[in-house]
């Protein structure tokens, strides 16, 4: 005889069954259907948070003002396990999602994160197509976990660098760590055959815009990609202010005007960063002298075609990463005797559905009307990037 559906469970159920009963979405998913938002855009890309914990202070994430000794960060047991991650992820590839990255906090904070990516790695699409899986890490522990990180079937890393100089760049980390250990750990993913590897630089005014065009000149050439990325409102407690962010236009121009660029396609819909590729000297571009990009989530909102959901520390389900609050898919996952997965795919399916964020637009036309836009969000080291 089955085993009773706790009452919390029912009532969660019953809550998003009402809710998609009166506003219900505009198509049905059958096998073999794309899944789709209001707003037509698929579900492709799944960022996953495995900790709120970190060891730098970046002022923009994790300001000491907001997370100093004192913080209290989520209990383990409130963490999803490995094991639920994994059987969530299962849920999202079925349903279309072909990338999966992983992020924190600092991931490499994970005990044990090698074994998350191994069984990451064996999850494969409807038609049997192997997923992509990241990771984005701030490389502190990246010299150490590389081999392993590689070996567990990661095949590609992001690691933020916000400056080369290193007064600069303990200033920004606030822990007095040094940039050399994280070129270090970057050397050791391309050591251990990581062949895809950027490094993510936040560009925010009187602090670090100077550091452009030398970190541009550093990773030209080096098979390493450096994005640039607006100073942007995510969470609540950066004291966050456009007269802080260096638009991408501005960055663009400070490259161009010491290492020629020229514009590039995107490689995929739903791409974030805007690809400039090294000139030589005949205007062409050269492979050899690799790529920037710029993310100008600010300036230029790209809410048009994302692609992307978020699954936080503790389980719950963002559809933005402005999001004012998320969906509960612990209370789910920890009855699995009576929650089957396709009851789990069905919640995640009718959330996407009825998906219509689009922030980053309504922030940059400022004519969203009182009470639009969420005044709570979360925080980046909850949420992940």
């Amino acid at each position: 005889m089955s085993k009773p559906v706790p009452i919390h469970i029912v009532r969660q159920l019953d809550r998003l069954a009402s809710t998609i009963a009166a506003d219900p979405p505009a198509q049905s998913i059958g096998p073999g259907a794309r899944l789709q938002d209001r707003r037509g855009r698929p579900l492709r890309d799944l960022r996953i948070s495995v900790t709120d914990r970190c060891n730098f202070r970046c002022a923009y994430c994790m300001p000491k003002a907001a997370f100093g000794k004192d913080h209290r960060y989520l209990p383990h047991e409130a963490l999803l396990s490995f094991e639920e991650i994994t059987r969530l992820a299962r849920q999202f590839v079925a349903l279309g999602v072909q990338k999966i990255r992983i992020t924190g906090g600092e991931p490499l904070l994970r005990k044990g994160i090698e074994q998350l990516i191994e069984q990451l790695a064996t999850l494969r699409s409807p038609v049997g197509d192997a997923i992509d899986i990241a990771m984005t890490t701030n490389g502190s522990l990246l010299e150490r976990k590389a081999r392993a990180l590689k070996a567990a079937g990661l095949q590609r890393v992001t690691v933020s660098l916000d400056a080369l100089d290193d007064a600069v760049f303990q200033r920004m980390n606030d822990v007095g760590f040094p940039v050399a250990k994280v070129l270090s750990g970057i050397e050791a993913a391309q050591a251990a055959g990581i062949a895809n590897i950027k490094v993510n630089m936040v560009v925010q005014r009187g602090v670090n815009e100077q550091q452009i065009v030398p970190m541009a000149r550093f990773f030209q050439g080096t098979g390493v990609t450096l994005r640039f990325i607006e100073y942007m409102d995510v969470g609540s407690t950066n004291g966050w202010r456009m007269d802080d962010m260096v638009a991408g236009e501005e960055v663009v121009r400070r490259v161009a005007s010491e290492l020629p660029l020229i514009p590039l396609h995107a490689n995929a819909p739903g791409e974030t960063a805007q690809r400039w590729g090294y000139a030589d000297a005949r205007g062409a571009h050269d492979p050899r002298l690799g790529e920037i990009g710029v993310i100008s989530s600010v300036t230029q909102a790209f809410c048009g075609d994302c692609n992307r959901a978020r699954l936080s520390t503790e389980g719950r389900l963002y559809s933005c990463l402005f999001a004012g609050q998320g969906h509960d898919l612990r209370q789910l996952l920890r009855n699995p005797s009576t929650v089957t997965d396709e009851t789990l795919s069905g919640v995640i399916a009718a959330i996407w559905q009825r998906r219509t964020d689009r922030y980053s637009e309504q922030r940059s036309s400022r004519s969203s009307i009182h009470g639009a836009l969420p005044t709570h969000r979360p925080e980046m080291s909850y949420i992940g990037g």
